[in-house]
């Protein structure tokens, strides 16, 4: 990596690993202390801190109620100015219970109020945006078509089954790139 070239983001194993370390040092708990309170081998946590393994959903939930977190706190990625997600990325667990796998989009802060909206766009004239008030975040997953999308300044391209989320409190825009463009918007307020 140069000097000038971006920081790769970790992994979604990379993120639980620091999480788990960050967490279970800040209860000054041990590795021993942590796998007991959370009913898991000693091994099993020992593998996921140091960035190895594919836990289940179970296990990331045992092993978040012994810290007294959420499970996102785990495994969410750090938040930036544009956040996207596209279709078959995002931290996910499975079920060892069910076919059923949970990939985390956003986490909802505290204090925070959501209005949920289908959006149904046509190609034309992009849909732009005064700013909401201050702290304002949209979250969109396009259901089908395609989209540009986010701050005036940086828009980003989507296509179906990607995820983004963005500052609403500047200038923004929405523009469908394809007939029969679909997408669920959740906007927070704070």
């Amino acid at each position: 990596m140069t000097p000038s070239s971006p920081a790769v983001p970790p992994s979604p194993i990379g993120r639980l690993s620091a999480s788990l370390r960050r967490e279970r040092e800040r209860l000054g708990l041990s590795v021993s202390e942590l796998a007991k309170r959370a009913g898991v081998a000693k091994s099993t946590l020992s593998q996921l801190e140091a960035g190895v393994g594919n836990p289940s959903l179970e296990t990331l939930w045992a092993l978040a109620v012994a810290l007294d977190v959420q499970v996102t706190r785990l495994i969410a990625q750090p938040r930036s100015h544009v956040q996207i997600i596209r279709a078959g990325e995002g931290a996910s667990v499975v079920s060892e219970q069910a076919h059923y796998v949970a990939t985390l989009l956003a986490v909802c802060p505290s204090g925070v109020q959501r209005d949920l909206y289908r959006l149904a766009v046509e190609p034309g004239t992009p849909r732009r945006s005064e700013p909401h008030l201050p702290g304002t975040i949209e979250h969109v997953v396009l259901c089908s078509g395609r989209a540009r999308l986010g701050p005036l300044a940086h828009p980003v391209e989507l296509s179906a089954g990607d995820y983004a989320s963005y500052s609403a409190d500047e200038a923004h825009m929405f523009e469908a790139l394809e007939a029969g463009t679909t997408a669920v918007m959740l906007i927070e307020h704070t």
